[in-house]
């Protein structure tokens, strides 16, 4: 049985790893309001351009637009691949490798081998992933994870559109998780390239595509060609603060279930020490009677 001094020391630990629980729940408050701000005001201009990209798209299209669009059998593949750089988000880690693993079957079901596919780990925990896998990247995304930037993004989008328009790949696959709400992280494929009317590319329109009458100047095909890139662009962006959004959910939910438990542990240690403690005393009062009677 413990003594009152270990159960004491006992309970001082949980009491610092509540404090620490309890300041990374709060960051992770912040960070994820922080993010669901910036997708907030991201939204909106998101559902007006990709609406009118499509109504471009489906009644014209220019030599340049059609690098991106045109499909052809995938001899090789990208996977763009969304994780965290930090742990202590329950699940989510684990998670999006368990979903960019799953890809990486599929295509080797495919016929692709290894060297067919090629790997852009957004985050420490899916570049070590990848490594594990023998996907090996000298590149460093991490800063993307933990700040996401549109100028990275839009840096990123162009190479992979380089990549594409240049074939040296047929298909590129984005690989992350949505943040549904703060309890809910959702996996999620989507095929960046080639752009498709039916892709999930505009996945904010929910699948309504409404011809609307615009006045367009100078004309559709040079609005087309400079709209196309914008909407990569953003695409890239909007992933990364969805992936963002979703760690820090994640974190902010496996902190409160640490909180909780730890609060649990707690109360049951003090009933322990309380119980233990009246045992002493009564243990002492006994032998005080007992020596008073003797």
């Amino acid at each position: 049985m413990a003594s009152l001094k270990e159960i004491k020391d006992r309970i001082n630990s949980v009491n610092g790893t509540l404090k620490i629980t309890s300041a990374m729940k709060m960051v992770a408050t912040s960070k994820l309001r922080k993010a669901q701000n910036a997708i907030g005001n991201l939204v909106p201009y998101q559902r007006q351009i990709h609406q009118i990209l499509a109504d471009l798209l489906a009644t014209d299209t220019t030599p340049s637009s059609e690098r991106y669009i045109a499909g052809r059998k995938i001899r090789k593949a990208v996977i763009v691949a969304f994780a965290s750089n930090s742990p202590l988000c329950g699940a989510f880690n684990s998670n999006a490798v368990r979903h960019f693993s799953e890809a990486v079957e599929r295509y080797r079901a495919m016929g692709l081998k290894d060297s067919d596919i090629t790997v852009y780990p957004i985050g420490r925990k899916m570049a070590d992933a990848a490594r594990k896998m023998g996907f090996g990247t000298e590149r460093d995304f991490s800063r993307m994870a933990d700040k996401p930037a549109y100028e990275d993004a839009a840096a990123l989008a162009e190479e992979l559109m380089a990549m594409f328009a240049d074939r040296l790949t047929d298909r590129i696959e984005l690989v992350y998780t949505h943040c549904k709400s703060t309890s809910t992280q959702i996996p999620v494929n989507e095929i960046y390239l080639p752009v498709s009317l039916e892709s999930s590319l505009y996945e904010h329109d929910n699948g309504h595509h409404q011809n609307r009458d615009f006045i367009i100047e100078p004309d559709a095909a040079s609005v087309l060609e400079n709209l196309l890139p914008q909407v990569l662009h953003l695409k890239i962006y909007s992933v990364l603060l969805d992936a963002n959004a979703a760690e820090h959910a994640a974190r902010f939910m496996a902190m409160q279930l640490a909180t909780d438990n730890g609060n649990q542990l707690l109360e049951e240690i003090r009933i322990q020490y309380n119980k233990q403690r009246q045992q002493e005393i009564t243990n002492e009062l006994q032998d005080i009677i007992g020596g008073t009677l003797a």
